[in-house]
């Protein structure tokens, strides 16, 4: 049952269990190595210097090598194992996390578009081959330390149990005094970098109206608020590391202190007098190290725990069983409809069909539903009642990336990707040249791409390069249309059309319903209407009209009154608003 509530996180770290014990064993054996120190001293004091025997100190030498040489092997195969476990965590999780970015991006509108999780799993694995790490691997055998300083004097243990307290105790303070400081450092300089990744993609807007100092200066006050904060906390932890190394420093000298009164009152040997101090300084250096590594733990923390909160909060997608091909049938059932964190709906229970082969135009004021109508289409967002049907199935039931292929989707505001023009119309897959050049020429930009300098080979950037806004949207036609889709969803497909290019689009609607295809329009001007065969009016959310085209259009003139239906003509009708 526990099995079941573990998350990804927990997992994978538990898939990696074998080697952080292996780690742990190495750690075992590499601590009583480094007893070697305290040894060698204690048998050139007690030994050689009262045998004087040279052979006897070229052999506790020659061991002494042979010994640290194999600890740093040791310790260079543990830090080895910690970078393949930190690799291994990464590979096991990236495409997760990935995904749950992309989720977080699709179900917010692109609003929450963050590599948050990405970035606390690199950094997560980072500290997981840093020396802070192995300060935790030391610290538990501080015990046997101590118990080894009670076997040399119960004053040296004793000594010892009393420096652990004290930077036992300075480590908790820094916790303390650090902990919440830095977490709402975190906080915010996460939201600093959300708003800056924000403003660079709106750039053109800020710098052609004169907005960057005002957009400066509100960064500004939260950056300023997080480095002062940082600097709070690290004024702290620096004060609580200065001190702590001091006191580490000053506890070794005072225990050499008592050696040497040990060692007057010949309770001790000479060379127990130098060990002892060399035994304490080992022994607290793993807690010395975590004060100075405090920060970095913090960070760690909070990286763990927001990593795992939100692969407990989106759990992973089960495997949905393979459905035939779709036809293109589209059956909404009182769907109600409003966007992923909203609570107010948009879309207020729409029942309607859509048969295979029909062009639908939806039509309506702005803030009508129409978007997010076709977002709930195409399975993007889901429905908050109801169901939106594809063949019979609910849309969501459909294997996404067995859907993809048979969809064709343009949305409002094109975005083509980073690569060659032939990429972005394959839509990043297997490359067809000749499905490529069918699609391009059925959205008439096949000349325009010849025109290129590269031809379909042309790379362009996130923002479609030197594109122009009609270039850009052609080209994302062209994607839609590409593997003969059996639903093709277009939302404004005309928004920055020309004339050659409203023409080009009204060829490329005819070919689709001589196809058969089932074609979804959203649009505000009259011209794409003449391709259509079903109209549908939304306003706030409701339908208004559903029906044959002439017949919602005969219905809307006559709610107008008789001065419309003589104002306008089939062509230039004004969509009227209800």
């Amino acid at each position: 049952m526990n099995y079941k509530l573990r998350s990804d996180l927990q997992e994978a770290l538990l898939l990696c269990k074998g080697a952080f014990l292996s780690a742990a064993a190495f750690s075992l054996v590499i601590n009583i190595l480094m007893l070697t120190p305290t040894i060698y001293m204690l048998q050139l004091y007690d030994r050689v210097l009262s045998s004087r025997s040279e052979s006897t100190l070229v052999m506790l030498t020659l061991i002494v090598i042979v010994i640290f040489i194999t600890q740093g092997a040791l310790e260079w195969v543990r830090s080895q194992i910690l970078v393949r476990v930190s690799a291994k965590l990464e590979t096991l999780l990236n495409k997760r996390l990935f995904i749950i970015a992309y989720k977080q991006s699709l179900y917010t509108g692109g609003q929450q578009a963050s590599g948050q999780a990405l970035d606390d799993l690199t950094s997560l694995r980072q500290f997981l081959t840093g020396n802070g790490l192995f300060a935790f691997f030391d610290a538990p055998w501080l015990p046997i330390y101590i118990a080894l300083m009670f076997f040399f004097h119960p004053y040296y243990g004793w000594a010892a149990i009393f420096s652990a307290i004290i930077l036992i105790i300075l480590a908790i303070i820094n916790e303390k005094s650090t902990h919440k400081v830095l977490e709402e450092a975190n906080a915010l300089a996460g939201k600093g970098r959300a708003l800056v990744n924000k403003n660079l993609r709106n750039a053109e807007v800020i710098e052609s109206m004169g907005m960057m100092e005002d957009i400066h200066q509100r960064w500004l006050k939260g950056s300023e608020k997080v480095l002062f904060l940082q600097a709070i906390a690290s004024s702290r932890a620096g004060l609580i590391t200065a001190i702590s190394k001091t006191l580490r420093m000053l506890f070794q000298s005072l225990v050499l202190g008592l050696g040497a009164y040990l060692a007057i009152q010949q309770e001790i040997s000479p060379g127990l007098m130098i060990a002892g101090s060399i035994l304490l300084g080992r022994a607290l250096a793993p807690i010395d190290l975590m004060i100075g590594s405090w920060k970095g733990f913090v960070l760690a923390r909070a990286q763990y725990a927001r990593l795992n909160n939100l692969l407990t909060q989106i759990p992973k997608d089960k495997d949905k069983m393979s459905l035939p091909e779709p036809k293109g049938s589209i059956r909404i059932e009182k769907a109600v409809i409003a966007p992923p964190g909203a609570k107010v709906a948009v879309i207020k229970g729409i029942s309607l069909n859509i048969d295979v082969g029909d062009s639908v135009g939806i039509i309506g004021p702005s803030g009508a539903g129409k978007s997010t109508l076709v977002r709930a289409l195409l399975g993007v967002w889901p429905a908050a009642s109801g169901k939106i049907r594809l063949d019979g199935a609910d849309v969501f039931a459909w294997d996404r990336k067995e859907l993809g292929p048979h969809i064709g989707y343009l949305p409002q505001d094109i975005e083509l990707f980073e690569g060659t023009i032939s990429e972005n119309i394959a839509r990043f897959g297997e490359l067809d040249s000749e499905k490529v050049v069918a699609a391009a020429k059925m959205s008439d930009v096949h000349e325009l791409i010849l025109r290129l300098p590269e031809g379909y080979d042309t790379v362009i950037g996130v923002t479609g390069g030197n594109l122009s806004g009609g270039q850009r949207q052609r080209i994302g036609l062209a994607r839609a249309l590409y593997g003969n889709p059996t639903l093709v969803v277009l939302d404004e497909p005309n928004s920055n059309l020309d004339e050659q290019g409203e023409i080009a689009l009204a060829k490329a609607l005819a070919q689709l319903k001589q196809s058969k295809v089932t074609v979804v329009i959203v649009t505000h001007r009259n011209s794409v209407l003449g391709s259509v065969d079903k109209l549908l009016m939304l306003n706030d959310g409701e339908m208004i009209a559903y029906g044959p085209r002439d017949e919602v259009l005969a219905s809307l003139q006559k709610k107008q009154g008789p001065a419309a239906t003589q104002k306008n003509t089939p062509t230039t009708l004004t969509v009227p608003v209800v």
